[in-house]
């Protein structure tokens, strides 16, 4: 390094030597720390706790997030009319997770005739200097 006699010209990604950080000093010290946790994390954590239930005279422990679908699913079923757009809410979104796109797609004439012309193009255009 030059030393500060002004043979160092400040400008663009020189910044000033006093405001650099030092040799083996990271540059956010603060950071996030190594426990913390992020809402998905704490959200699935909180919904896979166990509680106990009373269904048909017996007890039994079921997650939280089995306890809570149960209960919009029962809710919906009679005429809750809150709980049915939340239910048809998440069969959509269930839906939408478990149908993948079609594999099979068929291209028509038209569309490999363009898909070559834009080989074509490419290809010239790579070959240009």
């Amino acid at each position: 390094m030059p030393d500060d006699k002004g043979d160092y010209q400040v400008g663009y990604r020189k910044p000033p030597r006093h405001s650099r950080s030092r040799r083996g000093q990271s540059g956010n010290p603060r950071g996030r720390s190594p426990g913390a946790q992020n809402m998905k994390t704490l959200l699935t954590r909180a919904l896979n706790e166990l509680v106990v239930v009373t269904d048909h005279g017996g007890r039994r422990q079921v997650t939280k997030r089995q306890a809570i679908v149960t209960q919009i699913v029962n809710r919906a079923a009679k005429p809750d009319f809150k709980a049915i757009p939340i239910l048809l809410g998440m069969l959509r979104d269930t839906e939408r997770d478990s149908d993948p796109q079609p594999a099979d797609l068929t291209l028509t004439e038209a569309d490999e005739q363009i898909i070559q012309r834009l080989r074509t193009r490419f290809r010239s255009e790579k070959d240009k200097p």
